[in-house]
């Protein structure tokens, strides 16, 4: 399943809309990565780029212009050419043409014509938008162009110079419906590939084969890793971004895992932590079933209307209630909360938009004040407690235990809707399908 063509032009419509009438719009993909000598990372084109473009290629630009008019806007796309020799190497290109028939461009330029060209359509725009400290590399090129104008006196005077990602990420934050069914493909395929760990970890294990299984997954559906999998055993679970994944998976510990795979520029991100030998200890139960107490908790906050911040708090007050009750914390609940006594236990915050990025784009305040749930959003939830291996003011039986449970939960009028659901996450539900496998 793919984005159709026509979506991506609704977005610009809606861009060239929310930038009015005279205003220009210039937004750049991201470059090529060198991983080491004479070898790229594989190419992944910018989010918001292909948000607004659907062109997947390096070195392209993208400019937007409107007249009076802001329907009527002009759509041109700068990219590399057709080149025979080079596409023997790195693969086929769209090239002028195919910017045009397949990517709804109205007019198609060489990349290497960009300087040239770029002057003309920046003139006399009341308003100029680009994405303000996003490529420092870019930034000097439009400062540059920008110079050469106002030497030439071209400017259309005030020209007002804004921020592009203003406009584009608040469009990003709430989900179409076809997004919202990428997002969907990716969560399956992502719980599947959390399912598929839990039935294959053992005694003995390395982190990085455990991690293997994952990527078995995600590959055979076409989908690469959304970000850098987290497989840490054992007190490496504590480590809140372990990516080293090269240790032994021990017997009596616990394993946690934060992976989730990308499925057409799309993410899915889901936290699992479950025994290696398939059963948990009483300490690690009674930890982990304050935690997912506390997600359940969460999760009943996302609701239209509620505040982003909402779910944070009722994951808190479960969790300290739950540190008192174990003996960890010694107090008021309250008054640990208001003075933060259990930041050395949970550290982190309680979810992060997700979209097209794991950590996606939209702001968390509006006015200074925290922003409230929409239909649309998708937002993570995943609470944790961490028992550092080293913490000496605990009893040693809680030490080096790390647990994380995440979903992801999209906003929906009706209520929250797990998108992740597909991967259980209850301590006999894990225990059963763990004791299935090894049977």
């Amino acid at each position: 399943m793919k984005i159709a063509q026509t979506e991506f032009k609704q977005r610009r419509d809606q861009l060239a809309q929310t930038m009015g009438p005279n205003s220009v719009a210039i937004i750049a993909t991201s470059p090529v990565a060198m991983r080491n000598r004479d070898a790229d990372y594989k190419y992944r084109a910018d989010s918001s780029f292909y948000y607004l473009t659907g062109f997947a290629e390096p070195e392209a630009v993208a400019v937007i212009e409107t007249g009076e008019d802001p329907s009527n806007y002009l759509y041109s796309l700068f990219c590399r050419e057709r080149d025979p020799e080079m596409e023997i190497w790195n693969g086929y290109r769209a090239g002028i043409d195919g910017a045009i028939d397949d990517y709804d461009a109205d007019e198609a330029y060489a990349i290497d014509l960009l300087d040239e060209e770029i002057l003309s359509k920046i003139t006399h725009s009341d308003n100029f938008y680009y994405r303000i400290g996003q490529n420092s590399q870019f930034e000097a090129r439009i400062t540059s162009w920008l110079g050469k104008l106002a030497q030439g006196r071209q400017f259309k005077v005030p020209m007002q110079i804004k921020s592009l990602d203003c406009i584009v990420d608040e469009m990003r934050l709430i989900k179409s419906a076809t997004e919202i069914e990428l997002m969907q493909i990716a969560a399956d395929i992502s719980a599947k590939a959390h399912v598929r760990a839990m039935q294959c970890v053992h005694p003995g294990m390395m982190e990085y084969a455990l991690e293997a299984e994952l990527n078995y997954i995600f590959g055979q559906k076409g989908c690469v890793p959304a970000y850098g999998s987290i497989v840490g055993g054992g007190a490496n679970g504590c480590i809140l971004h372990y990516v080293e994944n090269d240790q032994e998976l021990k017997d009596g510990d616990l394993v946690l895992i934060d992976a989730g795979c990308e499925y057409q520029f799309y993410a899915g991100d889901i936290s699992r932590t479950f025994p290696v030998n398939g059963r948990f200890s009483p300490q690690q139960k009674a930890l982990y079933q304050v935690v997912l107490d506390a997600q359940l908790a969460a999760i009943e906050q996302i609701q239209v209307g509620v505040s982003y911040k909402q779910p944070h708090y009722a994951a808190v007050q479960i969790l300290v209630s739950g540190l008192v009750e174990l003996g960890l914390l010694k107090g008021e609940v309250e008054e640990l909360i208001n003075t933060e006594a259990y930041h050395r236990f949970y550290m982190h915050g309680t979810g992060h938009w997700l979209g097209m990025d794991v950590h996606d784009v939209g702001e968390y305040q509006i006015d200074a004040a925290p922003r409230q749930f929409e239909a649309g959003m998708v937002i993570t939830v995943e609470p944790g407690l961490y028992i550092a291996p080293d913490d000496m003011t605990v009893d040693e039986q809680w030490r080096g235990i790390g647990i994380r449970i995440e979903d992801d939960v999209l906003v929906t009028a009706q209520g929250p809707h797990v998108l992740t659901a597909n991967v259980v996450k209850s301590i006999d539900d894990i225990e059963q399908l763990m004791a299935k496998a090894q049977a």
